[in-house]
């Protein structure tokens, strides 16, 4: 039954989610529409009110003394906010309104003004006598160049709101990951712990039999191992403690026990400054990194070809750089290796290079990142910390 109610829950989810999607681009192209439908309006009243001033204008042109011209007098001057080119058959200028009056003198600027008043409006053919013609360009009003682009910043809104929508989403769909990836490391050092306890009763027990002691010194290690996943795996979740320790050491002992286990068709390499660099570290969680960025250049690398770990103190820094001669990884893939999830193998879970970044840049304040790969010649991780 409660698996049944949550599959309904989780319908029920989607139909508020996808209903609330529906909606929201309703009421958008309701805005627009609406928007477009005001838009066509004033310019049609505008069209309405340049011909009514190309009237008035010609009324003036073409009346003898005993025609009262107060009403077409009172219609051109009377003050709007549309820009007007009046000129002649031969494009000379006669008049212009609600612009700047160098246009009078400047032809270069006159012609690209006609141009996109063009665009925007076609001209009002006004015949002030046999053959004469005069021509009224008129462009948008600001209250129109405002309704333009009033749907731009409306949709650049709505564009700015799905953004942060999709980044509140994916950082607590993230950190609901992280808890939940957390929380399977300690139930999974949980579980280790049981049965480990058990084989460490019965390896003593083992001892006391004198029974044959490379096997039992061989299962030991093993034992010890197992104890050491299970320290690295409960520590995940929570601050873990750090002490001062010398960086170098740490390296070199981690990159030993790793050497001494695929060295058969790999080729390892170390080298290191001589003197101590003392960081503050958690030694579990160190060695859990080298291991992590070893294992994905051996896994790069299908077990064969050549493997280096290089330690380099610059400017303050002292950078840890693994590098591999295995497949690669494509440029655009630089900054979503480290990402939980991500992975190019067929059975991976994507976790450990994710857990690696966690390790490095939350617990112990570092940097990772891919700084070189090409496909086909290998790839070149660094981690780096500041020196205190």
């Amino acid at each position: 039954m409660p698996q049944i109610e949550t599959m309904q829950f989780s319908k029920h989810k989607d139909l508020i989610r996808w209903t609330l999607i529906l909606g929201s681009f309703i009421i958008i192209s309701l805005i627009l529409w609406n928007t477009y439908t005001f838009f066509t309006i004033f310019k049609n009243e505008e069209r309405l009110k340049m011909e009514l001033w190309a009237q008035a204008q010609k009324s003036v042109n073409s009346s003898d003394e005993n025609v009262d011209l107060t009403l077409a007098t009172e219609v051109i001057t009377k003050p709007n906010t549309i820009p007007i080119i009046l000129t002649d058959q031969n494009n000379h200028i006669i008049k212009v309104n609600n612009l700047d009056a160098t246009i009078l003198t400047d032809s270069v600027q006159a012609k690209a003004t006609i141009a996109t008043f063009k665009k925007q409006n076609e001209p009002i053919k006004m015949e002030i006598g046999p053959g004469k013609f005069q021509y009224l360009y008129y462009g948008n009003s600001s209250l129109l160049e405002r309704l333009i682009y009033y749907p731009i910043a409306l949709l650049l809104i709505i564009v700015l709101f799905c953004a942060l929508v999709y980044v509140f989403y994916r950082s607590t769909k993230m950190a609901a990951q992280s808890k939940l990836w957390a929380g399977m490391a300690k139930e999974t050092a949980h579980q280790i712990g049981t049965p480990l306890s058990s084989l460490i009763g019965w390896l003593e027990l083992m001892k006391t039999d004198a029974l044959d002691a490379s096997s039992i010194a061989e299962m030991e290690k093993d034992i010890v191992r197992l104890q050491t996943i299970t320290e690295r795996f409960s520590k995940i979740g929570s601050e873990p403690a750090l002490e001062n320790l010398d960086l170098v050491k740490e390296t070199a002992e981690s990159y030993a026990y790793l050497e001494s286990r695929f060295a058969q068709q790999v080729a390892f390499s170390f080298s290191a400054p001589d003197q101590k660099i003392m960081l503050p570290l958690n030694a579990t969680l160190h060695s859990w990194t080298i291991e992590n960025l070893v294992k994905n250049a051996l896994d790069a690398m299908r077990g064969k070809g050549s493997l280096s770990i290089r330690l380099e103190v610059e400017a303050g820094l002292v950078k840890i750089k693994i590098s591999d001669t295995g497949k690669g990884i494509p440029k655009n893939q630089f900054n979503h290796v480290f990402e939980p999830g991500f992975t190019t193998k067929k059975r991976g879970w994507g976790l450990g290079l994710s857990l690696t970044k966690r390790i490095v840049e939350e617990y112990h304040k570092g940097k990772i990142k891919v700084i070189e790969s090409e496909i086909g010649k290998g790839t070149t991780i660094q981690i780096s910390y500041k020196i205190n």
